[in-house]
C-alpha cells in the first residue's frame, strides 16, 4: 500500500513537472541562477585563496650580513631561525652564489659587467631569505634576529641590514586585508543564500498557486496532506536535479575558460606575472568534483523540494 501510494505520488509529480511546461522552465531557470551564485561563491573563494596565497608567498624579509661574516655563524643563526614556530622556510644565499646570480642576470649588459670587474672583489654580502607562516609574524621574527645577532671575532654584529622596514607597509596591509576578505566572503555567501531561498520559494509558490483549485478538490474528497503535497515535492526535486545538472555544465565551462578571462579582464599578463595560478579553477574543479557535485545537486534538491513542501502547506487547509 505504501509503495503504491509512493509510486502514484512520484508519477503525478513527473506528470506535473512536464504539464506545467512554462512554469517548470521558470522554476528551473530561477534555481539554476541561484545555484550559479553558489558556484560563483565556490570558485570565487578558491580563486581568492590562491591569489592571497600567491601574494603571501611573495612577501618575505631578507637579512643581509657583513662581508666578513663567517658562513658558520650565518648557518648557526639560520638553524635558530628555522626553530621558530613562526617561520615557514629560510634560504641561505652565500656571497659567491649572490655574485653568480648577478652575473647570470646581467651578463648581456656590458656596462654593468665592466663596472663589476673594475671593483675587483665580490661586493655582494651573504643573505638569508625568511618566509613566515603569516605576514603578521614578521615583526616577532625581526625582534628575534635583533636580539640574537651574533658577533664577529672583533665584536661587531654580523647582520648588516634587515629589509623589514621597507616591506613593513605591504606586510601590515596584507595582514589586515586577508581577514577582511575572508569575513566579507562569508557575509556575502550568507546574503546570497538567503536571497536565493526567498526567490526560489516565491517562484515555486506561484506554481502551486495555479493548482490551488485542484488541491481543494483533492482535500474535499479525502486525500491526505502527504498525498496532496507529495507530487509538488517530487516536482520540486526534479527542478533541483535539472538545475543542478545545468549548473555543473556551466561551472565546468567557467572552470575551463575562467582563469584566463578573469586575469585578462584585470589586465594581467598571465604568462609573465601569474603563471602559477593559471588553471586554478579547472584544477580545483577536477580535484573537488565529487564534493562540488554533492553540494550543487544537494542544494538544488533541497531548494526545490523544501520550497515546494513549505509552499504547499498554505493550500492544505480547506
Amino acid at each position: 500500500m505504501i509503495f503504491t501510494t509512493f509510486k502514484r505520488i512520484t508519477r503525478t509529480g513527473f506528470i506535473s513537472f512536464w504539464r506545467n511546461g512554462f512554469l517548470s522552465f521558470a522554476a528551473v531557470v530561477v534555481i539554476t541562477l541561484s545555484l550559479c551564485v553558489f558556484g560563483a561563491l565556490i570558485f570565487g573563494s578558491a580563486f581568492g585563496r590562491t591569489l592571497l596565497a600567491e601574494v603571501k608567498s611573495k612577501v618575505d624579509i631578507n637579512v643581509y650580513f657583513t662581508l666578513d661574516a663567517q658562513p658558520s655563524d650565518i648557518l648557526a643563526l639560520q638553524k635558530n631561525v628555522n626553530a621558530l614556530p613562526e617561520v615557514s622556510s629560510t634560504t641561505y644565499v652565500s656571497s659567491d652564489q649572490a655574485l653568480a646570480d648577478f652575473n647570470s642576470r646581467w651578463q648581456d649588459n656590458a656596462l654593468i659587467m665592466q663596472g663589476l670587474s673594475e671593483i675587483g672583489s665580490n661586493p655582494f654580502p651573504a643573505a638569508l631569505n625568511i618566509r613566515a607562516n603569516n605576514p603578521s609574524q614578521y615583526a616577532s621574527i625581526v625582534n628575534f634576529l635583533e636580539s640574537k645577532n651574533p658577533l664577529n671575532t672583533d665584536g661587531t654584529p654580523i647582520i648588516e641590514k634587515i629589509n623589514y622596514q621597507e616591506n613593513k607597509l605591504v606586510i601590515d596591509r596584507l595582514s589586515k586585508i586577508i581577514p577582511t576578505i575572508e569575513k566579507t566572503g562569508t557575509i556575502l555567501a550568507l546574503i546570497f543564500a538567503l536571497v536565493a531561498i526567498v526567490v526560489v520559494f516565491n517562484t515555486i509558490r506561484l506554481i502551486i498557486y495555479t493548482a490551488r483549485d485542484e488541491i481543494s478538490v483533492m482535500k474535499l474528497v479525502g486525500a491526505s496532506n502527504t498525498y496532496v503535497r507529495g507530487p509538488f515535492v517530487i516536482s520540486g526535486i526534479m527542478y533541483g536535479i535539472v538545475s543542478g545538472i545545468i549548473t555543473l555544465v556551466i561551472m565546468s565551462a567557467c572552470a575551463y575558460w575562467g582563469d584566463m578571462a578573469v586575469l585578462k579582464l584585470a589586465g594581467v599578463d598571465v604568462a609573465e606575472n601569474f603563471h602559477l595560478i593559471v588553471n586554478v579553477l579547472s584544477s580545483y574543479f577536477m580535484a573537488n568534483f565529487g564534493q562540488i557535485f554533492l553540494l550543487i545537486m544537494g542544494a538544488g534538491v533541497i531548494l526545490g523540494g523544501l520550497s515546494s513542501y513549505v509552499a504547499a502547506r498554505r493550500y492544505l487547509k480547506v
